[in-house]
């Protein structure tokens, strides 16, 4: 490896000031999800300039590039373009200071705190130096560039719009930027990010004034039951060797306090990594919703899904020689990494097309910082994707996710 990727150094070192600077264009304009318009524009445009077949508005907002380039295997590559409906607070001289209208019709501060405007940039580069360097390689190269990650809309979106029109790929390929010490790289054979259900559950209630609360049935009062009593499905029903985290992020309830309101919106978050541990707790989370609701004289609550992610669990064998791979470029920079409790719609790809694939981990923290978070056991005091304080050193980030995405597709292009 280490000898079919040193022809293209001298282009990895001249691209990474590039894409620093293309990042931080695309921390400073962000777009919500479905709505990437500007990033796709922006991708489109670098990639018919270097020779790819271009398709744009796939799925919406998203982009597909081809890259034909002799006998070879079909090697998809992917990347996420959307930023998150949130404020960000890293004081950054490139910090984003976006707001945007959600497809809802919410007005929103808009930032990328997730990592997204990094994973754009990388393949941005990888397309160059692929293009760049062919006589480096022999296949069909086809970049995937994402909306809609953060709604588990994306993907699928994509899958249905593509259907016949593009080359079937041999192995499907990503990576994510992670907080882990900066340059490194984190593999992980079977299951390396969680399934994750959203939910989102409505009590029915009977409202009534404040002075008078026995003409009501009491919504709060289920749901806040409720939210103590889910918690009870990882504590009292999940055994300790499984994982599952059920988390409540809203509870949404009148307007007033002396106003008892007729309904009580709660919604959560599952992750899990088994299906059968998976459907337990779906189901415990239905049970509780609705003795809470019963228990109070009420109707059964209504459950929709707000959005559902499946679980990514890596090709052993793809991930064996891609490890190999990392392992002869980075050195002891490439680890098996635990899995993570994230949840990401990547693997739609591979499963809708019953192809192999691998996802990984970049590390983004200042390698002093980590280790010295590490040494004192204060890792989670580190703001981590999704937190308005997420900040990713960019050097050596940028040059080690460009190298990871080389590595890797160079691994199947023969």
């Amino acid at each position: 490896m280490k000898a079919r990727l040193q022809p293209l150094q001298d282009t990895i070192d001249r691209l990474v000031p590039v894409l620093n600077d293309i990042y931080k264009d695309l921390h400073q304009h962000p777009e919500l999800s479905m709505q990437e318009w500007r990033t796709a524009g922006i991708v489109a445009n670098h990639l018919r300039g270097l020779g790819y077949e271009v398709t744009e508005k796939v799925g919406g907002t998203g982009v597909v590039g081809i890259l034909r380039n002799g006998e070879g295997p079909t090697v998809m590559l992917r990347a996420d373009m959307d930023a998150l409906p949130m404020a960000e607070k890293t004081g950054l001289p490139w910090a984003s200071q976006a707001e945007g209208v959600t497809l809802e019709g919410v007005k929103t501060p808009v930032a990328h705190m997730c990592g997204h405007d990094l994973h754009v940039a990388w393949m941005m580069g990888a397309a160059e130096a692929l293009a760049t360097h062919r006589d480096s390689w022999k296949g069909t190269l086809m970049l995937v560039f994402q909306p809609g990650e953060e709604v588990a809309a994306g993907a699928l979106a994509m899958i249905d719009d593509m259907k016949d029109r593009f080359p079937k790929p041999d192995i499907i390929l990503g990576q994510h930027v992670m907080i882990a010490e900066a340059g490194t790289v984190g593999w992980r054979a079977g299951p390396i990010l969680t399934a994750g259900d959203s939910l989102q559950v409505t009590f029915k209630g009977r409202g009534a004034h404040g002075s008078e609360p026995q003409k009501s049935i009491d919504p709060v009062l289920m749901a806040a039951y409720s939210a103590v009593r889910l918690q009870s499905i990882v504590s009292r029903e999940t055994a300790p060797q499984q994982a599952a985290v059920v988390t409540i992020g809203s509870i949404q309830a009148g307007t007033k306090e002396n106003i008892i309101p007729d309904e009580a919106r709660l919604k959560l978050n599952v992750r899990t990594y088994a299906t059968p541990v998976r459907d337990r707790v779906m189901g415990s989370i239905t049970r509780i919703c609705q003795c809470e609701s019963h228990a109070s004289g009420a109707a059964s609550p209504e459950i929709s899904v707000i959005d559902s992610y499946p679980l990514t669990e890596n090709d052993a064998a793809a991930t064996a020689k891609l490890a190999a791979s990392f392992h002869t470029w980075f050195g002891d920079r490439a680890y098996e990494t635990a899995p993570a409790m994230n949840s990401e719609d990547f693997s739609q790809f591979g499963r809708h097309w019953q192809v192999p694939y691998v996802f990984w981990f970049v590390g983004c923290t200042e390698a002093s910082r980590w280790r010295e978070a590490v040494r004192q056991h204060r890792v989670d005091e580190i703001p981590a994707n999704h937190a308005s304080g997420f900040v990713i050193t960019l050097d050596p980030t940028v040059k080690t996710g460009l190298e990871a995405m080389l590595v890797a597709a160079l691994t199947w292009l023969h």
